[in-house]
């Protein structure tokens, strides 16, 4: 199992926050299906402030690419993140059209 920790920060205001946690609280169907069919264990999405950290479990043989071009043949996964960019906004660091970005790990207690 490889796990993987990505940021991106939201649109700095209240409502729209609320309104992406709201989406959160019971993300639709083939939604669930596309991460799990790409080979993710699991994901949790945590937020402080404006900033969002997701934190993936994933098998061994996940692939980003991969991922990239499921999501890309699957107009829902599509519309969906139509909709989270509306939410979303890109990390100072990002580069241009990118959302999530993936951080480095730089401790663990134990590996």
């Amino acid at each position: 199992m490889k796990k993987y920790c990505l940021a991106v920060d939201l649109v700095d205001d209240p409502e729209m926050i609320a309104e992406y946690e709201a989406y959160h609280k019971q993300v639709r169907p083939e939604i669930g299906k596309s991460i799990t069919d790409a080979g993710i264990i699991q994901m949790e999405i945590y937020r402080l402030g404006d900033r969002l950290f997701m934190i993936m479990e994933t098998e061994d043989d996940f692939s980003f690419d991969e991922k990239a071009k499921m999501d890309a043949a699957n107009p829902k996964v599509q519309e969906w993140e139509q909709l989270m960019w509306k939410y979303q906004k890109a990390l100072p660091s990002a580069k241009p059209g990118e959302k999530w970005v993936l951080m480095n790990k730089i401790f663990a207690l134990v590996e």
